[in-house]
Order: C-alpha cells, then structure tokens, then sequence
C-alpha cells in the first residue's frame, strides 16, 4: 500500500490532494471580522490564521456573543495531510467549584448567583485556543493575527441594533460592576444605534497576549488583575486556576448520510454526536418526496431521541465515560428508530431519562475555506447574551457564565430549558456540556462549512441546514431556511413564525404534537461551500441578524 492512500485510510480524509478552490471564502457575523479573516489570508496566512483574526474581531464587537472571557470550538481540516481535528478551548471550573455550589440552604438552584457576576464563570479558554491553532496550524505569529482585534477595540467600532437589544436587556445587571457600567451604560445611559465603542483596556489586554503569548492572559499581569477583580466581587478565581488552563485536540465525530461524510464536534460537545444520531435514525427516509407534515413528524422524532441520550449520557470526556461508537452507530439508531409511529408523536415521558422556552443566538459562528482547500467551522460562547455581565475590572475582559451549562440539580433547567443529570454535575477542572456543532459535510462534488449559534437550538437548526443540502438547495437557502425544533424537554415542537403553513400546523397537532411558534426568529448561521466540481466558492450569511458578513475573493 503506498503512503498517500494508508495516510488516507488512517484519517478518514474524503479530499482528492490535487483539489483546490479557486477562492477564499469567509462568513462571520460582522464585516470587521470577515474582513480581518481575509487580511490574514492576503498577508499569506491561511485559513487557520484567519480564525485566530475572526475569532479575536468578533470578541471585540460581537461580546453578546463571544469574547476572551469565554471559549469555543474550531473545527478544522488542514488540506496538506488531511487531518481532521477540533480545538476544544472550551472553559473549565475552576478548582474550587464542586456539584452543590449553586444550591441554597432549601436545596434550589440560586439562578442569580449561577448567571450574573464573577461565581457564574468558568475559566476561559479562547486565548489558548488562538495560541495553540497559531503554534500548530497557522503560518502567521499570534502577534500579526491579533492586529485587527487590537485596532478594533482601540479605534472603536460603530453599535449596532443587535449589541444594543441586550445592553437593554441585561442593563440592570450590567449597572451592578462600574467597569461594566463604563462601557456599556456611559453616563448612566446604555449605548445607542451608531455611538463609537472604544475598549482601551481591552486593547491594552490583547497587546500583552501579543506580545507575551498565552502567558499574556494566563499570568501576571492580566491574570492579577482577572483574579483580583473575581475576588473582589465574591467569585472563586485563583491564578493557579488561569496557569493550569489546558487547550485540548479532541477526535471528530463522522457519520455518512446519503452518500457523503459529515465531520462534526466531539464531546464535550453534545452536537456531533447527536446529529450523527439524528441522521442515523432518517438515513432509509426518501424525506424529499415526502409531505412537510409527515417530514417533520419524522425529523422531529429524531429530535427528541438525540435530545433525550443527550440529558442521559453526555458531559466532559475527560470525567465521564461516553458510549460514542453505540450512540453515533447505525444499528443503535435502527433501533430508536423502530419504536418511531409515522403517525403519531411519542410523548418524551415514555422515552424514560433526566427529568420557557430556549432562547438564542447568544454565541457566534464561523465558516472559512481557504485557496489551498482548508477548512474551518468554529462557534465561540460566553453563554447568555453579554454573558455575566461583569467586565473584569482593568481588563475590558467581559466573563462567561458557562458555569450555567453544567446540570446544578438533576432535572432542574439551564436558562436553554436543557435538563442534564450527573454526566454533566460541577466538577473542579470540568468542562461544561455544550450544543456548539461546526460541521463539515465532504462528498465527491462539493464542501459544505457550517454552524450556527443558538443555545439548545444549535444541534437541530445545523441538521436542518445540513437537510437542505441534501436537498439540493444552495448555501442561502441554508442560512435561510425557517426554523424547528424539539429538545425532548419541555416535550413541545417549537417553531419560528411563518414555518409551517395551516394544514401542516393541524396535521402535526392531529399526530399528537404540541407546537409553539415563536414570534422571534433563531440563530445567525454562517455557511460557506467549495464546488469541487467547478473550484467555486459561495459563502452566505444569515439574514435575521444585520451585521452578518460573506465575502469570496
């Protein structure tokens, strides 16, 4: 056997070496962060040194979203070998955290303490995530890709509607920390549509990660001052916490459906495995020809099964052993899908697991090809929209407040409405379960990059965009495409409002589903596709929010 095709076989790598695009394409959430992906690219970077530009534009215009307080996922394909791989900087709790730390002295859940200010964060892992894609996969040193997050938070930015809604609805908790109140409420006012945002100390914090590296954010001077504000506003951080930080190369999840290879994000995300699930279970379908009614039974069935091994099984690989070849296998899906009726809905207090409305699009997504056929889905977070809302004081570092992803008391529901039981309990050093999925889907005539923001929503609304794919839909019709969704608790299929007609609504509600339709629209899915075939590339952003950015070149 030659070397080429034995290195094939051991990656799992679908890619022709000779293939490559003819373009660069890059959709992100806001055109300074598209457009610090493509600077990285013209200065001879590639797509890896553009996500390290994209992630680090977006934490500082996009902070309801992600930032340098919070964590994420990027998924990538490096076209030289085939390798596929994702970074996990997902954020860990601190040393200090332990399972009942939530739990007042009648036993409930503290939301309030779990939510807002420095006991709702976990230990941020961006900044090693950026270091360790620049040290391993990048062409460009940290510094160079870091350069347009620095002019951005250091020359300002124009807000926008979108920053401005959740300045709004989180102004009474943003008002409790003065160095939240100085960025977001000046003058005891929140920001409006078109002021300047300026961070000067966020700026000053990315210069010394710069400069320094990881050890930038992790020790002295950041990190003294990161810890000393949590401390001082009765949070748990120590600096022994910050230094112990670890990024880590996790597996990818794969699944085939119809014909073509999906690569997706292993635990600690929850998202790969279950959309392999999913996808299992409709695998013998022909869901094109099929009735919208009849189609979305079936899919929504699928749903609630994935959602229900997801509260069951799912947490920190790390602390929790995760049966992933039965769940992502065929067979394990031919037998959930055998006890599925293709005409009535199976209420989830029959599927026996862990036991309003999710919200979202707090946490942002990325798509990025580069000419050389590199690939790279990433979805950052910091939880809830402005997180915490508690900026570390010297830092302009706004915390997460991923701590709120663990299960605090089995059966009791995240600000998602996700249950989760102990797989997913308050360890020290534990990573929270996540929904992010960055997907790649690979077949002999094209590339699709996806992924969405969404909280519970994240893992069904990629499926749905990976469906019309399938269908033969182009990349807009992915990111645009109304939405649905089921999460197997509270046992309701949700929907965005004009999703389904009048006949559909009653013929779903005929095969014994409730169905709420929410006024407000879901997700910010940012997609992009390589036509193999041709060498074209389409990249497309979602229009339900304004700053989205697609650009090829």
């Amino acid at each position: 056997m030659n070397k080429t095709l034995l290195l094939i076989l051991l990656l799992g790598s679908p890619f022709s070496f000779a293939e490559k695009p003819q373009q660069a394409g890059i959709a992100s959430a806001h055109p300074l962060a598209t457009a610090a992906g493509h600077e990285m690219l013209a200065q001879g970077g590639n797509a890896f040194d553009a996500a390290i530009a994209i992630s680090a534009t977006l934490a500082v215009v996009e902070q309801q979203s992600s930032g340098i307080g919070g964590g994420g996922f990027w998924l990538l394909h490096r076209a030289q070998d085939g390798k596929n791989i994702m970074i996990d900087g997902r954020e860990t709790a601190p040393a200090a955290a332990h399972r009942d730390m939530y739990l007042d002295e009648n036993g409930d859940v503290n939301r309030d303490l779990m939510l807002y200010g420095p006991m709702a964060a976990a230990i941020p892992g961006e900044i090693a995530g950026f270091a360790h894609i620049a040290d391993h996969y990048g062409k460009l040193p940290l510094k160079q890709s870091l350069q347009p997050a620095i002019r951005a938070a250091e020359d300002g930015f124009k807000v926008y509607p979108r920053l401005v809604k959740h300045i709004n609805n989180k102004q009474k908790v943003l008002a409790r920390y003065p160095s939240s109140k100085a960025i977001y409420l000046p003058q005891g006012q929140p920001l409006k549509v078109g002021d300047i945002l300026v961070q000067k100390d966020l700026a000053e914090t990315l210069k010394r990660v710069a400069e320094k590296g990881p050890e930038g954010f992790y020790e002295g001077e950041t990190a003294e001052k990161l810890v000393a504000a949590v401390k001082a506003n009765g949070g748990i951080w120590t600096l022994d916490d910050l230094k112990n930080y670890q990024v880590k190369e996790r597996a990818v999840i794969t699944t085939n459906y119809q014909g073509q290879q999906l690569i997706t994000a292993p635990p600690p995300s929850s998202g790969g495995i279950a959309l392999a699930t999913m996808l299992n279970i409709l695998q013998p379908w022909d869901l094109a020809t099929m009735a919208q009614a009849d189609r979305v039974h079936l899919v929504t069935e699928a749903m609630r099964r994935a959602y229900r091994d997801r509260s069951l099984y799912l947490g920190d690989p790390d602390f929790v052993s995760i049966p992933t070849q039965r769940l992502t296998h065929p067979y394990y899906a031919a037998g959930l899908r055998a006890a599925i009726n293709p005409d009535k809905a199976l209420p989830s207090e029959y599927l026996p697991g862990v036991g309003d409305s999710p919200k979202g699009e707090n946490t942002t997504h990325f798509s990025v090809i580069d000419a050389e056929g590199n690939l790279v889905a990433a979805t950052l977070t910091v939880n809830t929209g402005l997180a915490s809302g508690f900026i570390a004081e010297g830092t302009g570092v706004l915390l997460n407040n991923e701590m709120d992803d663990f299960s605090a008391k089995r059966g009791v529901p995240n600000a998602y409405g996700l249950t989760g039981g102990e797989a997913n309990q308050i360890e020290a050093g534990k990573r929270p379960l996540s929904s992010m999925t960055p997907t790649f889907v690979v077949g002999d005539d094209g590339v699709a990059v996806l992924g969405t923001p969404g909280g519970s929503r994240i893992i069904t609304m990629v499926m749905l965009g990976i469906l019309d794919y399938f269908d033969g839909h182009d990349v807009k019709s992915w990111v645009t495409k109304p939405r649905y969704h089921h999460q197997y608790l509270p046992d309701a299929l949700s929907s965005e409002k004009g999703t389904f007609d009048a006949d559909t609504l009653k013929a779903l509600k005929a095969k014994g589903h409730t169905v709420k339709v929410y006024d407000g629209q879901w997700g910010n899915m940012h997609a992009v596709h390589w036509d193999k075939k041709t060498g074209e590339v389409n990249a497309a952003s979602d229009p339900r929010t304004e700053t989205g950015s697609a650009v090829v070149k």
